[in-house]
């Protein structure tokens, strides 16, 4: 036996939920009599007619608006504050070169909202907004002009363009210079720590050096410096009037360490250069003049021949 469906039946115009609905709040009369001629459920008709009657009880017992009399005066419209639409900002200032905190504050009092992004071709966020300056500022127009900007830290230099890379600076040449003048132009860099040791390793470096010429020097000129706020130059030195090296770690008299004819004193103990590196520490010699030298560490930590 073959099952016959059920035909679908056609849904009429007055049965649209949405008409229905409408009529409920406009006219509950008409609206609860819909309802009930929908396809809802039983409950849903309930629920529907108890709250458009419900609507309908209220409309009916609320006190109509009173008329004003012919003697009253009628009062002038006072328009409401907030019916007037916001003043707009005028065009925002160039922050550009101040620090976010900063930028943010001024143009939230010029009543701009704003946001920030990384300016280099990173995405680090902007946390302490001291720590960043304004490199680029757009203004977004909204509910509410927002200024977008661009900020890098202020260790670093303001890229060409909105998410470029950073211009590191890079290392100037400053061999040939003194101590002191290669230092103001490392400075420049932004470089903060300078360290002086000696180009050769039997010499020591003075507390007062600032006269004594850079003979090799790290970082390269020319080289990159990253995040130079927490880079470190360090530049060797010779004394006024002595040459530079060929190279790096050599000595200026490699025959002081080779053993010199005893003397009835130090007939035991080498012959060593005052200044040179030594080990252990507490070792014992004597200078090429017959100068007793220890072993212990010098200004730069390391463990050279003191008298």
């Amino acid at each position: 036996m073959l099952h016959t469906p059920r035909p679908t039946l056609s849904k009429r115009w007055w049965q649209h939920p949405a008409l229905v609905i409408t009529t409920l709040i406009i006219f509950p009369p008409a609206g609860i009599a819909l309802a009930w001629a929908s396809r809802w459920n039983r409950s849903v008709k309930i629920v529907a007619t108890v709250l458009s009657g419900l609507w309908f009880l209220l409309i009916l017992t609320s006190d109509p608006e009173p008329k004003p009399t012919d003697t009253a005066k009628p009062q002038a419209a006072t328009p409401s504050p907030s019916a007037s639409p916001p003043a707009s900002p005028g065009k925002p200032p160039s922050y550009i070169g101040k620090t976010l905190k900063v930028a943010k504050t001024a143009a939230s009092e010029n009543g701009y909202a704003t946001t920030s992004h990384d300016a280099s071709d990173g995405d680090a966020g902007q946390w302490d907004t001291d720590n960043w300056h304004v490199c680029f500022q757009t203004v977004i127009d909204g509910k509410r002009p927002t200024i977008d900007f661009g900020v890098v830290r202020t260790e670093q230099r303001c890229p060409a363009r909105d998410g470029q890379p950073i211009p590191w600076p890079t290392m100037p040449n400053v061999t040939g210079k003194t101590f002191d003048q290669a230092q103001t132009i490392v400075r420049k860099t932004g470089v903060e720590t300078i360290t002086a040791t000696s180009a050769y390793t039997d010499v020591t470096v003075p507390a007062d050096h600032g006269t004594w010429l850079v003979c090799f020097q790290n970082p390269e000129a020319g080289e990159s410096i990253q995040h130079p706020k927490n880079a470190t130059a360090t530049l060797a030195l010779v004394e006024t009037g002595t040459g530079c090296p060929s190279e790096q770690y050599t000595e200026l008299h490699p025959d002081a360490d080779q053993a010199s004819p005893d003397t009835p004193d130090n007939s035991s103990r080498p012959v060593k250069s005052p200044g040179a590196f030594c080990s252990p520490a507490g070792s014992v010699a004597v200078s090429s003049t017959g100068k007793p030298l220890v072993c212990g560490p010098a200004s730069d930590g390391r463990n050279r021949w003191q008298s």
